[in-house]
């Protein structure tokens, strides 16, 4: 019998469309079929925006631990005091304190293989900022519980694969933090997981360029030929299929990015600018190169629409099935590339004898 796969599922922010989305997702009892789905929040909180929403009735069983997880059901578990009250589209210390409370304790569960994948709602950056979350986001924060791996932030869909060579970092920090090793390091990651996660065999890479048109061979910049094509040329050495450096306008303008398996882009908004106006709702936010799953949706809290009723849930939805898909792809590509067989050879000269050169 196939294994059900786990999936944890933060709260987020509790005034932002976290729950908005989750309800939504989950009302659809085929999820079922899929998975188990366990919200780390609280169910009271659930309750206030399935009234104020006006939704169906969505079951869930109510757990005190993951370790009580049993029969394919919608489980929530309850990591915040019943004090905490929603506020939609307001930003409090309080929300944030509960959108830390639900990532600490999925994150335990995680690591310690109770849950198989994890699955973010969106925070606010500012509020759950404090003692015990000092990052720019979930990735760094999972890069840093992790103990293990260099995390890798990852837009995907259906449409293209876009990677981040820096993340969240000022614009003018940017060149600083942008090396020949570093560059090469991320290339060659990103070729990892393109494999491992997709199942993508010989990922093809494109690189973009810094600097507009590439630097126009020095002209306008210098980075392109001092750090970034040395990258490239490292990474090819590796025997990873790279090319570039493409300016950025005419890559995704000409629709070159359709000829690519992924795309690292030199900083957050150079690659998410162009994925999330060609991509929409569809895209997913992964976190590769970790010894567990992360997605999440490609969007923020949305205040300005919480509580309203008209958040798209698409993109988180879509979160839980790449999710389900990466954790499947990662068992496969660790099956295939584990215990290769030993090298043998027929002595013709006897009779279907099979020597193994694996052994003294």
């Amino acid at each position: 019998m196939a294994k059900h796969i786990r999936v944890g599922i933060t709260q987020g922010d509790i005034n932002g469309i976290g729950y908005e989305i989750i309800l939504k997702t989950l009302e659809d009892t085929r999820m079922l079929e899929l998975c188990t789905p366990v919200v780390y929040g609280s169910a009271k909180i659930a309750s206030f925006y399935r009234k104020l929403l006006e939704m169906p009735q969505i079951p869930f069983t109510q757990i005190d631990s993951a370790d009580q997880i049993q029969a394919p059901a919608n489980y929530i578990i309850n990591v915040v005091g019943e004090d905490v009250r929603p506020e939609p589209g307001v930003p409090s210390k309080s929300a944030g304190e509960a959108a830390l409370a639900a990532l600490e304790r999925a994150v335990a569960d995680l690591k310690e293989e109770k849950i198989d994948i994890l699955v973010t709602a969106p925070i606010n950056k500012q509020t759950i900022h404090g003692e015990g979350f000092d990052f720019p986001g979930h990735t760094e924060y999972l890069q840093a519980t992790a103990g293990e791996g260099e995390a890798m932030m990852i837009m995907a869909s259906e449409v293209m694969r876009v990677a981040l060579a820096t993340i969240h970092v000022p614009v003018q920090d940017i060149p600083s933090l942008l090396t020949t090793e570093s560059i090469t390091e991320k290339i060659c990651s990103l070729a990892e997981a393109v494999k491992s996660d997709f199942g993508v065999v010989k990922p093809r890479i494109a690189v973009l360029a810094l600097n507009p048109h590439a630097g126009d061979g020095g002209v306008i910049g210098t980075e392109e030929q001092e750090v970034i094509i040395p990258a490239i040329n490292a990474a090819k050495n590796k025997k990873v299929q790279v090319y570039g450096p493409y300016p950025a306008d005419g890559f995704f303008g000409s629709e070159n990015y359709t000829r690519f398996d992924a795309i690292l882009a030199m900083y957050h908004d150079q690659g998410l600018v162009p994925f999330k106006a060609l991509v929409g709702d569809q895209g997913v936010n992964v976190t590769a190169g970790l010894p567990f799953v992360r997605t999440s949706p490609d969007h923020g809290t949305a205040f300005d629409i919480a509580g309203k009723g008209v958040a798209d849930p698409e993109s988180f939805r879509r979160a839980i099935y790449m999710g389900i898909d990466i954790w499947r792809n990662r068992r496969n590509h660790a099956e295939m590339t584990a215990n290769p067989l030993r090298k043998q050879y027929f002595d013709r000269s006897k009779d279907n004898v099979v020597l193994d050169l694996t052994k003294d």
